[in-house]
C-alpha cells in the first residue's frame, strides 16, 4: 500500500516539476523575444519547494517534499547599454528612474525613450502617451509645474528692447577741452562713438549710435541717436535724431562711480509703440553699493568690451534639442534660444514590484511604493542622455544556458513520471 501511495505522489511531484520548468522556459522565451526591445528588463524565475508531509511530527529532517512551484518572476533591474542615435527626441536614462507618461489609462512609467512629437505638438511615446515634464514660463525659466511637454508655437513674438548692457573703456587720456557736440555733425564733434542694435515693439531693428564727450571731474556725457527717418519728430536738416542722453562718472582709479540717463524717448515710426523707454546699464555702480565693475576709464583706447540687449525680432523655430539635463530648448531664426521644459524622472523604492502593462509601460503597485518625481541628477535619480536609447538587458548567452538547464530539468521530471508509472504497472501485475 505504501509503495502504491509513494508512486502516486511521485507522479504529482513530477507534474509540479513539469509545470514549474515549463513556466521557467516561458520566461526564457519572453526574454529572448525581447532581446531588442528598447529599455526592456530581463526577468528570471524563482522556484520554491512544496512541503506537504512530516514523517515524524515536528522533528527536523523527517519531512517529505511534494515538488516545486513558481515562487516569483522578478525583473533584473540593471543598467542596459546605451546606444547613440541620430534622432533628437531619443532619450535614455542612465541610473535609477523612469520617464513619466500620461494617456487614456492614466499615469504610467517607462524606460523606453524613443519619443516623438505628434500632430498636436505634444511629445509622446510610440503608443501615444504624452511625456510629462516641468513647464517653462514665457521667459524660458523652468518652473516646478508638471504637465505635458509640447512643441512651441512656430512664431515667437517680437520683444521690444527695454535695457542695453554696455561695458566700455573710455580713454582717460582724452583732454576735456570743452568740445561742443553738434547733432548735425556728431562723429566729428564727439570724443568717442559706437553703435548697438535695438528693436521696437514690432520687432523692427534700429541702430542706436552712442556719442561720448569727456567733461571735467572724470565725467562723460553721452547722447544716443538714430536715423531721423525712423522716428517721429526728427529735427529738420539733421540726418540723425537724438533719442536719449545722460552722464557717466568715474572714480580716481577709473572705476564706475555712477551713471544717469536724463532723457529716453524712442518714438519709432511704422505703427510701433511711441515713447518706448530704453535704459542703458553701464555696469555695477559704486554709488549704488556695487563694485564699480563694467564700464571703466583707463589710459587705453576707447573701445567696447561687450554689449547685449534684451529685445528681439519675431522668429521662427529652426530646431529643437534636449541636453543631458533633459531640458528641451528651441532655437529661433532671430538668434534666440528658449527653454521649453524639462523631462522629469520617477524613482521607486522597489522598482521590481512595478506592474507590467505591455507596450514598455509600467504601473505603480502597492509593493513598488510611491514615486519620487523630480529633475534628473537629484535625490538619487539618474541622468538623461540625449540622442540615445537604452538597450534591452537580455543576455542571449545566459538565456540559452538557462534554456538548456530548464529543458534538462523538464526531461528529468518527465522521467520521474514514467518511472512512477512503471512502479504502478508492477503493482497491477501482482495479481497475476
Amino acid at each position: 500500500m505504501e509503495v502504491n501511495l509513494g508512486a502516486l505522489s511521485s507522479l504529482w511531484t513530477g507534474v509540479s516539476g513539469l509545470q514549474a520548468q515549463g513556466e521557467g522556459l516561458s520566461i526564457v522565451a519572453d526574454n529572448v523575444a525581447n532581446a531588442n526591445t528598447t529599455g526592456f528588463k530581463a526577468s528570471r524565475a524563482e522556484f520554491q519547494d512544496i512541503l506537504s508531509r512530516n514523517l515524524k511530527g515536528i522533528d527536523g529532517g523527517n519531512q517529505l517534499g511534494r515538488g516545486v512551484k513558481m515562487g516569483a518572476i522578478n525583473p533584473v533591474i540593471t543598467q542596459g547599454n546605451i546606444d547613440h542615435t541620430d534622432r533628437g527626441t531619443d532619450l535614455a536614462v542612465s541610473g535609477d528612474g523612469y520617464f513619466q507618461v500620461k494617456g487614456n489609462e492614466g499615469v504610467s512609467y517607462t524606460r523606453d525613450g524613443s519619443f516623438k512629437f505628434d500632430r498636436d505638438g505634444y511629445l509622446t511615446t510610440s503608443g501615444g502617451q504624452r511625456v510629462q515634464g516641468y513647464q517653462a514660463n514665457d521667459l524660458g525659466k523652468i518652473e516646478n509645474r508638471l504637465g505635458d511637454l509640447r512643441f512651441p508655437k512656430a512664431l515667437q513674438n517680437a520683444t521690444p528692447t527695454k535695457e542695453i548692457k554696455l561695458d566700455l573703456n573710455l580713454d582717460s587720456r582724452v583732454q576735456a577741452d570743452g568740445k561742443v557736440f553738434d547733432p548735425k555733425n556728431p562723429f566729428k564733434t564727439s570724443d568717442y562713438a559706437t553703435a548697438v542694435e535695438t528693436f521696437d515693439s514690432q520687432g523692427n531693428k534700429h541702430v542706436l549710435n552712442l556719442f561720448f564727450n569727456k567733461g571735467p571731474d572724470r565725467t562723460w556725457t553721452y547722447r544716443g541717436m538714430v536715423d531721423g527717418k525712423e522716428v517721429d519728430g526728427a529735427p529738420e536738416g539733421q540726418e540723425m535724431a537724438q533719442v536719449c542722453d545722460g552722464k557717466i562718472n568715474f572714480t580716481e582709479d577709473g572705476k564706475l562711480n555712477s551713471s544717469e540717463m536724463s532723457n529716453s524717448s524712442f518714438n519709432f515710426k511704422g505703427g510701433a509703440k511711441l515713447d518706448q523707454k530704453i535704459s542703458i546699464n553701464f555696469g555695477d555702480e559704486l554709488s549704488k553699493g556695487g563694485k564699480g565693475d563694467g564700464t571703466k576709464q583707463y589710459g587705453k583706447e576707447s573701445d567696447v568690451v561687450r554689449w547685449s540687449q534684451d529685445g528681439a525680432a519675431a522668429g521662427m523655430v529652426t530646431g529643437l534639442a534636449f541636453n543631458d539635463e533633459g531640458v528641451l530648448t528651441a532655437s529661433y531664426t532671430n538668434g534666440k534660444t528658449i527653454d521649453l521644459g524639462q523631462i522629469v524622472l520617477a524613482k521607486f523604492e522597489n522598482p521590481e514590484a512595478l506592474f507590467k502593462m505591455g507596450g514598455n509601460l509600467f504601473k505603480q503597485s502597492r509593493d513598488s511604493g510611491d514615486p519620487s518625481i523630480g529633475a534628473p541628477h537629484l535625490s538619487g535619480r539618474g541622468s538623461i542622455m540625449a540622442k540615445s536609447l537604452e538597450r534591452s538587458t537580455v543576455d542571449l548567452a545566459s538565456e540559452f544556458v538557462t534554456m538548456i538547464t530548464d529543458q534538462r530539468a523538464f526531461q528529468a521530471n518527465a522521467k520521474t513520471i514514467t518511472t512512477a508509472d512503471e512502479l504502478l504497472n508492477e503493482v497491477i501485475q501482482l495479481k497475476r
